[in-house]
């Protein structure tokens, strides 16, 4: 598990790009900077790991674009020791950014076997996020609630209601709805009742799959 001078070097080509498309935060700039991304890809694909592009991974998934995992974690704001719960773990690479950003991470993965991928390739490069769980991300992990971000990735016809039960007053829910192409959305919830809505343009993800038993 090699993280040599050449891939540091396709990784500031990739902070570049990112900076050039409106990704500002440098708290995600610097996370995004320090981890290897090829080493959440499969093997064959380590030429293109640093290329602003999604790929296949495990179990029909893939691993986001860089750009719209910046997206997502830029829109959050996410500040040290932020409770935050990730809905679809999948590949772990947007969970190791929200750990090198300083956030306690909670994740949940429905898919078997990208859960016990994850739960061994985290530690191996020194990434430990509070809780992996295999699950029903539609549920969310209410036993842990309430977060102060939320953020889901994979694409949703709805929000789930449970999710935005387990957010704190004020805290951020970042979210893609839409079935084909998703619009990417924040909820900031303002009190018991009321959320304000945002919407930040479309996005295409895997869909975000319920009902695991």
């Amino acid at each position: 598990m090699k993280d040599t001078a050449k891939h540091q070097g396709l990784r500031n080509q990739l902070i570049v790009i990112l900076k050039e498309k409106g990704i500002i935060d440098n708290n995600v700039l610097d996370a995004i900077k320090k981890i290897p991304r090829h080493l959440f890809l499969n093997s064959s694909f380590e030429d293109y790991a640093y290329q602003d592009k999604a790929f296949p991974i495990a179990a029909g998934q893939t691993i986001s674009q860089p750009y719209t995992v910046a997206f997502q974690s830029q829109l959050l704001a996410v500040k040290k020791d932020d409770k935050v719960l990730e809905i679809g773990t999948g590949s772990g690479y947007q969970t190791a950014v929200l750990c090198m950003m300083g956030a306690k991470v909670y994740s949940v993965e429905r898919q078997t076997e990208l859960f016990k991928q994850t739960s061994i390739l985290l530690p191996k490069l020194g990434i430990r996020p509070k809780h992996l769980s295999f699950g029903d991300g539609y549920k969310g992990l209410p036993n842990h609630a309430p977060f102060d971000s939320i953020i889901v990735t994979a694409g949703a016809p709805l929000i789930p209601k449970p999710l935005m039960a387990q957010l704190k007053i004020g805290g951020k829910l970042v979210i893609p709805l839409g079935e084909t192409d998703q619009i990417m959305t924040l909820l900031i919830r303002k009190n018991e009742t009321q959320f304000e809505k945002h919407e930040f343009g479309a996005f295409r993800f895997v869909p975000l799959l319920e009902n695991k038993n």
